[in-house]
Order: structure tokens, then sequence, then C-alpha cells
């Protein structure tokens, strides 16, 4: 899997920062601020909830780019490289889910 559609994203991501919220869906996002973006994050995680529910593997699908572009939203709103998550799921593998958990305490 490759991370340059994400890179790709985030670079569109930070250029919005700058547009006006009439002009660009992301834009807006930023502007109503942090509330509204977890809200969405809230919302497409119950939609790819109910996808996965349903088992229409295509929703699913769906459903998860929503519930990512969201996050990745979030993570550029607070102003965290996204490289940071992926070295984080880096560190975590090959480890024990239960050993990694279990670490966190």
């Amino acid at each position: 899997m490759s991370n340059d559609i994400i890179e790709r994203l985030m670079t569109v991501l930070e250029s919005r920062k700058g547009a006006e919220p009439e002009t660009s869906y992301v834009a807006s996002l930023y502007h109503k601020g942090l509330d509204s973006i977890l809200k969405k994050i809230g919302e497409e995680s119950t939609e790819t909830i109910i996808a996965a529910k349903s088992g229409d593997k295509d929703q699913i699908v769906y459903e998860t780019a929503d519930l990512w572009f969201h996050c990745l939203v979030l993570l550029a709103q607070q102003n965290i490289d996204v490289r940071q998550v992926l070295d984080e799921l880096d560190r975590r593998f090959g480890l024990s889910g239960i050993e990694e958990k279990a670490a966190r305490k």
C-alpha cells in the first residue's frame, strides 16, 4: 500500500487552511472548529459500523474512506503530521496487541 494518496491528501488539507469557508468543504470544517470535525468523525464512524453490519463490502469501503478522510482533516487541523500516526503504526507492527495494550498502563 502506498502512502502517496495520504501525502497528497494532507497537502490539499493543509492548503485549505487558508481558503474561504464558502469555497471549500474542508475550509468550512476548519472554520466551524474542532467540535464540527469531531462530529463528522462520529457520524462517519457510525456509518462505517452500519455498513459493516450490512455486510455490503462496497459500502464498507466507501464509509471507511469517509472516516479516514475526516480523521486526516482532524490531524491537519491539530497540526499533527500524518507521519506521526504512520510511525506509531510501524512501531506497533509485530507487537502482540495484548502486550502493547498492557504496556500502556
